[in-house]
């Protein structure tokens, strides 16, 4: 016969060895497993979907876009500010490394080129110099 304090002692480890002791499988022991919700796996797919449309409205916008670097006399004056004078300060000025050396090599007054600044880009500067 066992005392009522060994009893107690052997009860007490028993439970506590059931308490610590790992499942079977954690896959699935629902403790272990992240819970994904299907509205988070669908806000994931709403924003890829809205990241790629605007990556692919600026690429549009940007293929829109003139060249100052390559673009013609006749081109540069469809913008909407660019005149004959300016046209020819802007060709004899090439190669721009970026837009705003319209303005410092004064090609540009910086009114004219705060208004025009979205329409015109630098795709391809040539050498430094």
């Amino acid at each position: 016969m066992m005392n009522r304090a060994l009893k107690t002692t052997l009860l007490t480890l028993v439970m506590t060895a059931a308490a610590v002791a790992p499942a079977q499988d954690p896959a699935q022991d629902q403790r272990l497993t992240p819970k994904k919700s299907s509205s988070t796996a669908a806000k994931a797919k709403a924003r890829a979907a809205r990241i790629k449309a605007k990556e692919k409205a600026k690429a549009e916008a940007d293929a829109k876009r003139i060249d100052l670097n390559t673009a013609s006399k006749e081109q540069l004056k469809t913008v909407p500010g660019i005149t004959d004078a300016y046209a020819d300060k802007i060709i004899a000025g090439r190669p721009y490394l970026t837009k705003a050396h319209l303005v410092t090599n004064g090609a540009l007054p910086e009114g004219v080129y705060l208004a025009i600044r979205d329409r015109v880009a630098v795709r391809n500067p040539a050498a430094k110099r």
